[in-house]
């Protein structure tokens, strides 16, 4: 059952919410039921909270970097002793 809901909202988030709706090429109602449908609630991730979590996403399925042979404190040693020797 749908129903009619009131809501007092600055009106540049209205226009904000309307253009985000638009963009994704469905009415203000239906992102809103879409936002709460979900089995968690949350706030709408940004575009790059998505961008974050699909590099996550592939940096765990790569396979480790092989260990240095040497510790970073060595390696900062030479390159010390290399620039200012």
């Amino acid at each position: 059952m749908k129903t009619k809901l009131t809501l007092t909202i600055k009106k540049e988030i209205v226009e904000k919410a309307k253009q985000k709706a638009a963009s994704r090429g469905i009415s203000l109602s239906k992102m809103f039921e879409e936002i709460f449908e979900k089995e968690n609630p949350e706030v709408e991730k940004t575009q790059e909270q998505l961008a974050a979590a699909r590099f996550l996403e592939r940096l765990k399925k790569e396979s480790p970097i092989n260990a240095l042979e040497k510790s970073d404190k060595e390696l900062l040693r030479e390159h010390r002793e290399k620039k200012y020797v």
